[in-house]
């Protein structure tokens, strides 16, 4: 074991144990028990056996732009989240290792947004629709337990917007800080009789930190409820974000990162890459109790997603005949329904939950692409050189139980049964580019198997298995390698089988302590093939594992005195060999990827540390740290970013003034100045795999609200 894994290993040791000891006899205030709803009904977390975290809105928000789910998920346990400071491409997720190769997007992890998929049904997904300043809570699952949510599943993140409650309140705020940033945010609330509304819109602007990096963008979200019963609750959810200006910075090279991490490649001013999105959704929640035993929540939704994105493409590759162009035009439009029945009753003089349901979800894209030149004038739209209707469709069948069967074993079982298909029409048939269409479906049967004992109330241990499906995306579809036309059919869907054993203690001046060790072992991993000018190709590889253990630890004191801790340590290797393109051109795959590479763009290790005096009024701040491992950029494990320790702080003050609340704080990021890369581009063709991360910035944010 080298130097720096067994510094980590007991810095991840001392963490933990040091400040629960050094504080042991202070004064503890009881940590109240953390409800979710992450297996479908309403639990307290340490009942379930899985790995499940709840961030309250308040937590998500102290001292933070918020900007970027990013900002706070990075306190979770086995997920490593990354801001890009590229808003042309939006944050990097992973969970436990799943998600690490998209290029853009949310790829192999669930979203949902006040219980609406953020995911779309081809397992493509993106947040970018969530208004931080009105945050409830969101819920982070991970372990097998995931895959009760079907394709695409390697984790589960939920947002709630916080519920309408009590008299009239509206609120402003204003953020600026390093680089030109500027967030203007308002939000309102209130109940009165049987309606509540919840509503925030906000604007953000920056320069970026990178040239070449200017983005704007605009949210408006909505939560409705009534209640036309005492049974009933009705919930109306509507947002929209718009994104009309947002350049793209690229990668930088090794000698380019370490010459002028603030510096842009060439290319990307050459055709002026940059992307520009528009969404709005809605959705409806039903939700009734028919007895004291039987439940029922119907939802539906619809939304529409445009996107239109300039890439580096040379000119010289448009030339031929056969190539899709350098602009992605995407519309999308997209639906779903989802039937669920609660029933909770007794068995063997146990309690039982049952929860049964039915999902569909539909997605219509037309994509176009174009020559990003026009005669000698760069970075434009041109010739049409793609047109393609593409439809996705999941029809889903699920079915949980939970059942305490003794007061101390408890057992959750769930079986998933999903099917996906994929079709393409092709409307683009020009001289030697031929008809393209076609189809392909995948499905699975996902089991998925846990017991919890509990020999007292603050003591949990558990085990869970199960097994889970990743298809392949509408984007990791889109194009086929050796430079064919159409989409790329031959992929097949990835299989995984999970298995985890944790324990929750909850112990009076100790604070809560979760730790979990998982494995899973994955077929037909998919794999970046290619990746050139911000456009991958993939193929099936063989066999991964990744095996791994995560630790989360808080506690408070004084009431206010808040701490932290999450460890996470991750090995995730290829199980077989395979070969890959080395560069670009790559016409046929020319580079043998070994037995036991490290899977790229994961972390083997990773610490967050946060102590804070965080009381509702007064004087308030906080410290944080983060060390995150090397983290390979390619396959071939021929380079990597370093390891990196960042931290930051933050200070302010919040003043209650009659009807009035005032706050303000500041924050600065990465105190000591560290020059790192915040995050990589996963096999980029032409070696540009480094996305640099600020160094010192500041952040000052003021706001006011008032009751009516």
């Amino acid at each position: 074991m080298s130097i720096r894994s067994q510094f980590f290993h007991r810095s991840v040791l001392c963490s933990i144990v040091t400040p629960a000891a050094a504080l042991a006899q202070a004064d503890v205030a009881q940590l109240p028990p953390v409800v979710v709803t992450a297996t479908r009904t309403e639990a307290p977390a340490d009942d379930i056996p899985a790995s499940i975290d709840r961030l309250d809105g308040a937590e998500v928000r102290a001292g933070r732009a918020q900007v970027n789910i990013s900002e706070s998920l990075g306190a979770v346990p086995g997920v490593l989240a990354r801001d890009r400071q590229n808003y042309a491409q939006d944050v990097q997720v992973s969970v436990r290792g799943f998600g690490a190769r998209s290029t853009f997007g949310i790829r192999g992890v669930r979203l949902y947004v006040d219980g609406i998929p953020a995911t779309l049904p081809d397992g493509q997904g993106q947040i970018t629709h969530v208004d931080i300043g009105t945050v409830g809570h969101i819920e982070v699952l991970r372990g097998p337990f995931s895959a009760l949510y079907g394709n695409s599943s390697g984790g589960v993140i939920q947002v709630f917007t916080e519920d309408p409650a009590g008299p009239p309140r509206i609120g402003f705020g204003v953020t600026a800080g390093s680089d030109g940033l500027l967030r203007l945010a308002t939000q309102a609330s209130g109940t009165g009789g049987d309606f509540g509304y919840v509503v925030g819109a906000s604007r953000f602007t920056t320069d970026g930190y990178r040239d070449h990096s200017e983005a704007r963008r605009n949210l408006g979200n909505a939560k409705l409820t009534w209640r036309p019963d005492t049974d009933s609750r009705v919930t109306l959810v509507a947002n929209s974000v718009a994104l009309p200006k947002a350049q793209d910075p690229l990668g930088l090279n090794r000698a380019q990162f370490d010459t002028n991490p603030r510096g842009v490649d060439p290319s990307a001013t050459t055709f002026d890459t940059r992307k520009r999105m528009n969404q709005t959704q809605g959705g409806l929640v039903y939700e009734r109790r028919i007895t004291a035993e039987h439940d029922l929540r119907l939802m539906g939704y619809t939304g529409h997603r445009g996107t239109e994105q300039f890439q580096s493409i040379p000119t010289g590759a448009q030339g031929s005949p056969l190539h899709p162009g350098g602009v992605i035009s995407l519309a999308r439009d997209y639906r779903g329904l989802d039937a669920r029945w609660t029933w909770k009753t007794r068995l063997l003089g146990g309690p039982l939950d049952l929860v049964g349901g039915i999902a569909w979800d539909d997605l219509d894209e037309h994509r176009q692409g174009y020559q990003n030149f026009d005669g000698t004038t760069l970075g434009v739209k041109g010739a049409l050189r793609r047109d393609e209707h593409n439809a996705v469709s999941n029809n889903d069948q699920y079915l949980q139980a939970a059942w305490q069967f003794t007061p101390a074993w408890g057992l959750n079982a769930g079986l998933r049964h999903s099917r996906v298909r994929f079709r393409s029409d092709d409307d683009y048939i020009v001289g030697t580019n031929p008809d393209d269409s076609g189809q392909s479906a995948y499905g699975a049967t996902l089991p998925v198997l846990g017991v919890m004992y509990t020999p007292n109330e603050s003591l949990h241990w558990y085990a869970t298995a199960g097994r889970g499906f990743e298809t392949p995306t509408l984007n990791e579809l889109a194009y086929r390698p050796g430079g064919q036309t159409g989409m790329n059919f031959g992929l097949q869907a990835s299989r995984s089988r999970s298995a985890e054993a944790g324990v929750k203690a909850r112990i009076a001046g100790w604070g809560a302590l979760t730790a979990a060790v998982f494995q899973t072992r994955t077929a037909n991993e998919i794999v970046t093939l290619g990746n050139t000018g911000g456009r991958a190709t993939f193929q099936n590889a063989g066999a991964t594992r990744r095996t791994g253990v995560e630790v989360g630890w808080s506690n408070q004191w004084q009431r206010h005195l808040q701490a932290q801790v999450a460890a996470t340590l991750l090995n995730a290797r290829y199980k077989d060999g395979f070969t890959t393109c080395a560069g670009t051109p790559c016409a046929t795959p020319n580079l043998t990827i070994p037995a036991g590479n490290r899977i790229p763009g994961l972390a083997r290790g990773t610490l967050f540390a946060s102590v804070g005096w965080l009381p509702p009024l007064g004087w308030r701040g906080g410290v944080e740290a983060r060390y995150v491992t090397g983290v390979f950029v390619n396959d071939a494990n021929t380079d990597a970013a370093a390891a990196h320790v960042v931290a930051a702080a933050h200070a302010g003050h919040v003043l209650q003034l009659g009807a009035w609340a005032l706050g303000g704080f500041v924050r600065v990021d990465n105190l000591f100045d560290r020059r790192y890369a915040g995050s990589v581009i996963v096999n980029e063709g032409n070696g540009r795999f480094f996305e640099p991360a600020p160094g010192r910035t500041w952040l000052a944010s003021v706001s006011a609200s008032m009751k009516f």
